[in-house]
Formats: C-alpha cells, sequence, structure tokens
C-alpha cells in the first residue's frame, strides 16, 4: 500500500466527485463555466470534497493515536465514546447556550468529548482483563450508554430533530461557510506528525517509555487531547462518522507494519479516500437523492469490524 498509489487514486476520485450531484456539471464545462457553474463549485462542490478529504484523514489519524496509545487495534474514537461524548456536549451547548455560534460549541463539545475520552482510558486502566476484544466491548458499553442518555435528553427537550443533524456524518448541507471549522483539524494533524515517534514509544508500555526518557502521562495526555478535539470538530462540523478510525489504521497496519511514524501519511490518504468513495456511492446509488456518508460508513465498518474479529480468531493473535 504505497502513498503514491493512495494519492492517485484520491486525486482520481476526487475530480470526479466534482461532476456528481443533481446539477449537471461536467468537464468539459470547466473551459468555459457559466457564473452560476462558478458559484457552483465554490460554494458548494469544491467545500464539500475540501470537507470530505479534511475529515476523513483527521478522523482515521486520531483513530491511529489511539489505539496506539491503548495498545489495542479495536480501539477509536467510536468504540471509545469519543464521538458519543462529543455529541452529548453539542446537545448540552444547545440547550446551554442555544444561540452559540460554532466556536462556542466546539469548546463544549470538546470538553464532554474529552471528559468521555479520559473516563474510558480511566475504566481502561481498571480493568484486569484486558483481553483485545473486551476493551472495545467495554468502550461500546459506555459508548451507549452516553448516546442513550443523550437520546432521554434530547426527547426530554424536544431536540431530537435538531440532534439528527449529527447522528450521522452527512455533506449534502456542506457549504462554503459551513466547514471550515474544519481547518482547525490540519494543524492537530500537523502535531500528531510531530509527535508520531512519542506516540510509538508511549505505546509500548508506560515503564518502558518511563525508562527512555519519555515523560509518558504528558505525551498520552497530548494524544488524547488531539483525539478529543479532532472529534469534536468533525461531529459539529459533518456529523459522525462511524468505525472510520478503526478500519483504517488496521488496513494499514496489515500492509505496512506498526510504525507510527511511516503509517501516518498512508493513513490519512486511506481515510480520505475511504469518505470519499462512501460519499460518491451515497450520491448515485439512489440518485438524485443522497445516502448519509454516515449510514454507508457504518454499515460498510461495523462489516469491517467483523471481518477483522474474525480474522483475528484465524490467526490467533
Amino acid at each position: 500500500m504505497q502513498p503514491i498509489l493512495l494519492f492517485a487514486a484520491l486525486l482520481v476520485l476526487s475530480f470526479v466527485s466534482i461532476f456528481v450531484g443533481v446539477i449537471r456539471l461536467t468537464p468539459a464545462d470547466l473551459l468555459q463555466l457559466t457564473p452560476f457553474q462558478v458559484q457552483l463549485l465554490l460554494i458548494s462542490r469544491l467545500p464539500r470534497l475540501l470537507s470530505i478529504l479534511i475529515s476523513g484523514s483527521a478522523l482515521a489519524v486520531a483513530g491511529t493515536i489511539m489505539q496506539q496509545l491503548a495498545r489495542n487495534r479495536f480501539v477509536s474514537p467510536t468504540t471509545a465514546g469519543t464521538m458519543d461524548s462529543a455529541r452529548l456536549g453539542v446537545l448540552v451547548s444547545l440547550l446551554l447556550f442555544p444561540g452559540a455560534g460554532l466556536l462556542q460549541k466546539m469548546v463544549v463539545a470538546l470538553l464532554f468529548a474529552l471528559a468521555g475520552t479520559f473516563a474510558f482510558v480511566t475504566m481502561l486502566r481498571r480493568i484486569q482483563y484486558k483481553d483485545v476484544i473486551f476493551v472495545p466491548l467495554v468502550g461500546l458499553m459506555l459508548a451507549n450508554i452516553i448516546g442513550a442518555g443523550t437520546t432521554f435528553i434530547a426527547y426530554r427537550f424536544d431536540l431530537l430533530q435538531s440532534l439528527a443533524v449529527w447522528m450521522y456524518g452527512d455533506f449534502s448541507m456542506i457549504l462554503a461557510g459551513r466547514y471550515e471549522l474544519l481547518y482547525l483539524s490540519v494543524p492537530l494533524m500537523a502535531v500528531a506528525y510531530g509527535y508520531a515517534q512519542r506516540f510509538t514509544v508511549a505505546g509500548m508500555g508506560e515503564d518502558f517509555a518511563t525508562n527512555l526518557g519519555l515523560n509518558y502521562r504528558q505525551v498520552v495526555n497530548l494524544g488524547l487531547v488531539l483525539v478529543a478535539a479532532i472529534s469534536a470538530i468533525v461531529v459539529l462540523t459533518v456529523g459522525s462518522l462511524p468505525f472510520l478510525g478503526l478500519i483504517v489504521p488496521n488496513i494499514v497496519s496489515i500492509f505496512r507494519g506498526d510504525d507510527l511514524r511511516k503509517n501516518l501519511t498512508p493513513v490519512a490518504l486511506l481515510g480520505a479516500l475511504i469518505v470519499l468513495v462512501c460519499d460518491v456511492l451515497g450520491r448515485v446509488v439512489i440518485f438524485p437523492y443522497e445516502i448519509p456518508v454516515g449510514l454507508m460508513m457504518g454499515v460498510l465498518g461495523s462489516g469491517a469490524f467483523l471481518y477483522l474479529l474474525m480474522r483475528r480468531h484465524a490467526h490467533g493473535s
């Protein structure tokens, strides 16, 4: 799985996605665009493409960091309660600060995502039986509890319809002026690249990392903050993209091993590519209607999750 091949596939599919939509636009039209077609590109098609690329790559990188720090291949923002905690934060911001802007909502969502992630890590440290399958099941139970509480609160205050916007990832409403918050994920990914080697050492265990002179707690906390921040930004902007942070790092590690620094680039490219594939499929399967990307990824991701479980059992690892 070479990064150059992933980049080439991503480039080709990105070009194709610009011309997929209810309003007809062809490559030949690029030679002489009408004012309406220019607006279509600048206001809808290009912002949608950029949001897909950023959110897909950012969540995949976040999943890789979480798996490395938890030392578990089946841990991700989806299976650790991070995404559900971020949604709860969005709901709380709607209740307490109904007139707040996206930035204020992001701060609240980030705080809740951090709380949910650290709650999972605390539970993980207290678990005696740290089986590779049992750990993510605990995370899924925590996520379901948080999700159920979120739904109950939303139902109690008649906000279910408002909450539905963040239940499934959906890029159909992405327009210029409504996705720029995602740009904050770019420097967060840059920090992840800079700390990749330290995350790798931290993933070898606290004792080993401390003996090498690494400030283990500081590095782990930084990694968890990055995961929570990226999850909160993506949830608030486009909604939930389930299982992306779980399946992408596993696919890359199968082909390239476990070197975090070496894998981050293909992880980011593959994450963006998978979201883009799901988005294009969601637009053409029942054209002219759309299937939300989050729903497509939920179906495909759960199937991939089961495959990874069976593959692990077959290899006895």
